[in-house]
């Protein structure tokens, strides 16, 4: 049983339960390519350039080429979220807390995803047949911080990134950035009028696009290892998340714990980094 549930032992001072401000469940999924797969791992095969060659002589041999194929490995993580709320508990409160707790138990499940999530487009991805290769994300597609927050610069360079290696731009594009970013650009004395317009409807959230990127504000970002924020831009097909098992609740008695409620969560995912390419990680100084 939660130590906090005291909090909400009430008599006069409140009619209901409130959820603390936090993130409701996961923002990036729907950013990202998503697979439900069966099983402890799972192999996506890929398929690489290939290029073709010039017939100079009539009647000539059939020319064979080597299609180039690739694979990702991903591993399954489970993640689980359990509490138990006592029928005294319920007595002593106004209302019945249940519903709230599996609230909160959802969100921590939809937390964990884009954990999962950014830690994939940022990380190693284990590759080969038996997936037992590491691939780091090349310096190449990292963007130094330059001693300055996110610019208009370093947006065109992210883009210019992508649309270098060919990636296709009818991906949807994505760029992952926290509060802070945000603000960067509204301070940036760079901006024009016209980019000015653009971002402040950006921070008030009429808009959510610029730069041909789809912007996601998170606090769930990381910084690395001289506490710049990594902020990651991508293409949607850039990352798989794969799904054994979809968030799945539970909400009933257990006869062990004096018939206590328990609220039960678990879900069972995993991610992974498919292209390179398709990924650009961006130092921004805070």
């Amino acid at each position: 049983m939660s130590s906090q549930i005291t909090t909400a032992f009430v008599n006069q001072f409140s009619a209901n339960v409130t959820m603390l401000s936090q993130q409701m469940g996961s923002l990036l999924r729907s950013a990202v390519d998503v697979e439900t797969i069966n099983g402890e791992k799972a192999f996506f095969d890929q398929v690489g350039q290939a290029a073709a060659v010039q017939k100079t002589t009539r009647n000539s041999d059939t020319p064979l080429m080597e299609t180039p194929h690739a694979r990702r490995q991903v591993s399954l993580k489970d993640f689980e979220y359990a509490d138990l709320i006592d029928d005294q508990d319920k007595i002593r409160m106004l209302i019945d807390p249940t519903s709230t707790y599996a609230r909160a138990a959802a969100a921590a499940i939809g937390r964990a995803m884009d954990d999962e999530i950014i830690s994939a487009l940022i990380g190693s991805a284990n590759t080969g047949k038996t997936g037992s290769t590491s691939v780091a994300l090349p310096a190449a597609q990292k963007i130094a911080h330059g001693s300055a927050g996110l610019t208009i610069a370093k947006l065109v360079e992210a883009k210019q990134k992508l649309d270098e290696k060919s990636v296709d731009p009818s991906i949807r594009r994505y760029i992952a950035v926290s509060p802070k970013q945000i603000s960067d650009l509204l301070n940036n004395t760079t901006v024009t009028s016209a980019d000015f317009n653009t971002v402040r409807a950006l921070s008030t959230g009429s808009i959510n696009e610029f730069v041909g990127f789809t912007f996601i504000v998170t606090n769930r970002l990381s910084t690395d290892s001289n506490s710049d924020r990594q902020v990651i831009a991508w293409a949607q097909s850039g990352c798989k998340l794969a799904v054994g098992k979809e968030p799945t609740s539970r909400i009933e008695e257990r006869a062990d714990k004096s018939y206590a409620t328990q609220v039960y969560y678990c879900s069972s995912f995993s991610a992974t980094r498919m292209e390179e390419e398709m990924v650009v990680e961006i130092a921004c100084s805070e």
